[in-house]
């Protein structure tokens, strides 16, 4: 970039990361599992955001670089078996997202129209087709890919500011409303885990690392891009929850769990306001696959650079990195074998960890970046019990997931172990 960046447009790359596809595929999620609480939920998700954005600010002044959450990995540990597998994760959570937001796509598209008779059928169609024409414009032009996501956040910002004033004033009088009182909480337990499944709403706010050389009078602006970015999205998110449990009932959330937030619009703005939601969540996981398609190649080729993945993945293919196919085609197997809260759950624990190790590093090396030593072991800290609280509760109610979690992890480091031996051996 030879242009330097201003505040308002890290903002924006953060927002942009955070407010994509996420709130549109995990607000179900949380719902079913927090009940009223889920306010509470969002809350306590954004808190381990907001505490790990404080090493992400001090590793981004002292280290900045274009790899971002890599480059501070590295840092920290050196280039070893380690390192490399938590990138790897970072990457293959980055496909996992991608699957994420192709999922959401695919259960909102058919509530415009319908393909066949069959929704499941429908959803993997408009999921994969979504994914291939992103991958397809990634090829076409990154500059593309970029205004698509500049025109993508106004736009979603618009349409979710104004749901939330809108259904703010839609609350008044409905008999949903005491849905929102604490004895409709669930207990402790479930309102943490609901918040640690629906994480991977948080995890964009990691995207402002890599435009950090770029930030003009950096040491006034990245504090301030990280930190206003995270407690924006925390109260938009708050707000939005409250609307929508305090706006249907929860048998109407389990129904339309899926599709949860443009099914809240209704009672508001009746079938209009569906539909006009629905778009919303279309435009922003589009936006969301496109602008993740991008970070994860970008991501994949910062590893095969780092020698933490083979160098082949360096090389080109149609004028892009061929971690660009390779990523499309991983999310499409993804979207297309596993369910919406197995990848909700692999995604989060994913970048629980990774913000874990984050933290860490802004733990250990807190005397060479000028920071306290006592918020990234908060960070640490809570991003670890996070982990543990998810896994339990996921455990108690689908075991496939907690296995698909956990051998992702696995698979990541078994990788970079086996690439390692090969190239002592060779």
């Amino acid at each position: 970039m030879s242009k330097k960046i201003g505040l308002k447009e890290a903002m924006s790359t953060g927002i942009g990361g955070m407010v994509g596809g996420g709130i549109f595929a995990v607000l179900g999620l949380a719902a079913s599992l927090a009940k009223g609480g889920t306010p509470i939920s969002f809350l306590i998700a954004g808190a381990i955001a907001l505490i790990t954005s404080y090493s992400y600010v001090k590793l981004s002044l002292s280290y900045p670089d274009r790899g971002g959450t890599v480059k501070f990995i590295n840092q920290g540990f050196g280039i070893g078996i380690f390192s490399g597998g938590m990138n790897n994760l970072l990457w293959i959570s980055y496909i996992i997202m991608l699957a994420l937001y192709a999922s959401a796509f695919g259960s909102y598209a058919p509530n415009l129209f319908k393909l066949t008779s069959n929704a499941a059928v429908d959803a993997h169609i408009y999921g994969s087709a979504i994914v291939i024409i992103a991958t397809a414009i990634n090829y076409y032009s990154v500059a593309v890919v970029l205004k698509i996501e500049a025109y993508a956040v106004i736009i979603k910002l618009v349409i979710l500011l104004a749901f939330v004033v809108i259904g703010g004033y839609g609350l008044i009088g409905n008999p949903h409303l005491e849905q929102l009182a604490p004895e409709n909480w669930e207990s402790t337990f479930k309102l943490v885990a609901a918040g640690m499944v629906i994480f991977v709403a948080y995890e964009g706010f990691e995207l402002i690392a890599n435009t950090a050389p770029d930030i003009e009078d950096p040491e006034k602006n990245i504090p301030r891009a990280y930190y206003w970015t995270v407690i924006f999205v925390i109260l938009l998110y708050i707000i939005i929850a409250c609307v929508t449990v305090g706006s249907l009932s929860f048998a109407k959330i389990a129904t339309a769990k899926d599709y949860v937030l443009a099914e809240a619009a209704k009672p508001m703005l009746g079938q209009m306001g569906f539909t006009i939601i629905t778009v919303a969540a279309l435009i922003s996981t589009f936006s969301a696959i496109n602008a993740s398609l991008y970070g994860g190649t970008r991501v994949n080729y910062e590893i095969a650079e780092d020698d933490e993945l083979p160098h082949a993945f360096t090389s080109k293919l149609w004028n892009q990195p061929i971690g660009l196919l390779i990523t499309a085609i991983l999310t499409l197997i993804a979207v297309n074998i596993l369910e919406l809260e197995s990848i909700s759950t692999a995604g989060s624990v994913g970048f629980l960890l990774i913000f874990a190790i984050v933290n860490f590093v802004g733990f250990k090396l807190a005397g060479q970046i000028n920071g306290n030593k006592i918020i990234p072991f908060l960070g640490l800290t809570a991003c670890s019990v996070a982990v543990v609280v998810l896994l339990i509760q996921q455990y108690s109610t689908s075991k496939l997931d907690v296995y698909i979690a956990l051998g992702i992890v696995a698979f990541c480091f078994v990788m970079e172990a086996v690439f390692k031996l090969s190239e002592k051996k060779n």
